[in-house]
């Protein structure tokens, strides 16, 4: 392990959200305001080619980038887990919460668009598509060992890439310090350097979704804006389940009162609304662990290791957007496709560092539709409009990351011995911790 963490070593890159958004609108509008006219046979030639230039370049950086982040997350988890009872405890606990989070992304994104539907779904590109084959269940075991991982990724099969990856990732833990850490610089590298090629892509994103979307309006009309509004408010639901299932944890889990535990988490929503970051919202954290009477010791360890591991909203959110590219393109999924989409959504989580979101966006979601069997290209037109979700998926994880505190805190009182010394939470080896 090297002695910081992976979060805070990864390149700062800005991405010009509000400028997507606007080039995602004006492809819209346009497309649906010259439907059926001659000068949109003019345009569509010059426009698709570069949309599906500039999707290519998005699609390209998927494989090296998870491998760079998965590897270095499930490391530091290992050498998080290392550090005594408490983070033991911690750890067990938001895996368990991550877990079920995938688990009802993909039960509770299909009900939805079953008891939601919306119009304009079944979109396709204008180009020749291959016929989509709908593997099942027998498919998915069979797809979770690659017979050849290098092949595998040729292929884009990204679910035995992604057992590969965290395979090894946990071997790498057994070796001696000195691989170790080279292992980790390499692969810290690796997700470095790829993350500054996606900047460099992502710069050029209010081009790229506006000739998506202009060729999508230009093909659905006024119907394709709809569907957007429809993505927005069924993808937010998901994370809204989990804001709400954090009240519970803190009453029931940390043994708090109600009303004390929403006084003490609103400040830390609000300043998670308006910076859309859970690490700029630690110190209203802090601050609501500190109102709600957890010791310093619990929460000034607990809370920093939960923003650098624990994003409840991740998983189900993920799995709702990929279930929701799959229905846009008319990618019929089986129960296999789910499957395997929810293994990928939990494991990729733990590669999740502090990055903006549409990055994330890329790095979390891509693999999942991949391991899904379902098209790419959906996620060009939807990475324009995660500004709007991403609300919710931050507001979601602060309210958990206090809630899961409190939960740890409350266990830690009911007496385990290792947890405890001298009435205080073992302290952490601040090597293995960032």
């Amino acid at each position: 392990m090297t002695d910081a963490s992976s979060a805070s070593r990864m390149p700062e890159i800005r991405v010009p959200g509000l400028l997507t958004l606007g080039g995602l609108i004006a492809g819209l509008v346009l497309g649906a305001l010259l439907q059926g006219t001659s000068a949109l046979a003019a345009i569509l030639p010059v426009t698709q080619p570069l949309g599906d230039l500039w999707l290519n370049a998005l699609k390209m950086t998927i494989l090296p980038l998870v491998s760079g982040l998965l590897y270095t997350g499930i490391v530091e988890t290992a050498a998080a887990a290392s550090a005594g009872a408490l983070a033991r405890r911690t750890l067990g606990l938001i895996i368990a919460v991550l877990a079920m989070s995938a688990v009802l992304g993909g039960v509770l994104m299909p009900l939805l668009l079953h008891l939601f539907p919306a119009q304009g779904l079944g979109l396709a590109p204008s180009g020749p598509q291959a016929p989509a084959t709908i593997p099942g269940f027998a498919d998915f075991l069979g797809s979770l060992v690659p017979v050849n991982v290098l092949s595998a990724a040729a292929e884009d099969a990204m679910l035995p890439v992604i057992v590969f990856i965290a395979l090894f990732a946990a071997a790498s833990t057994r070796l001696a310090e000195e691989p170790r850490r080279q292992l980790a610089l390499l692969f810290e590298g690796l997700a470095g350097a790829m993350i500054v090629v996606i900047g460099w892509v992502l710069a050029l994103a209010p081009l790229g979704v506006f000739a998506l979307g202009l060729g999508l309006a230009a093909h659905t009309g006024a119907a394709a804006i709809g569907t957007l509004g429809h993505y927005i408010l069924l993808v937010s639901s998901l994370g809204l389940c989990f804001l709400l299932l954090g009240y519970p944890l803190g009453v029931l889990g940390g043994r708090k009162r109600l009303g004390a535990f929403a006084r003490a988490v609103l400040p830390a929503q609000v300043v998670a609304i308006s910076t859309q970051s859970s690490l700029a919202s630690l110190p209203a954290m802090l601050s609501a662990t500190r109102a709600l009477r957890i010791p310093a010791t619990s929460g000034e360890f607990v809370l920093p290791l939960a923003v650098t591991l624990f994003r409840s909203t991740g998983p189900a959110m993920n799995m709702g957007v990929a279930i929701y590219a799959a229905h846009l393109a008319g990618y019929p999924l089986s129960s296999g496709a789910i499957t395997a989409g929810v293994l990928v959504a939990f494991l990729t989580t733990f590669g999740a560092v502090s990055l903006p979101g549409t990055i994330s966006f890329v790095a979390s979601i891509g693999p999942i539709v991949a391991a899904m069997g379902a098209p790419l290209w959906p996620l060009g037109i939807l990475v324009a409009v995660e500004m709007l979700p991403d609300i919710m998926r931050t507001v979601g994880n602060v309210t958990m990351d206090v809630a899961v505190t409190a939960a740890v805190d409350a266990g830690v009182e009911g007496g385990d011995p290792e947890a405890r010394v001298d009435g205080a939470p073992s302290e952490p080896d601040p090597e293995t911790i960032h």
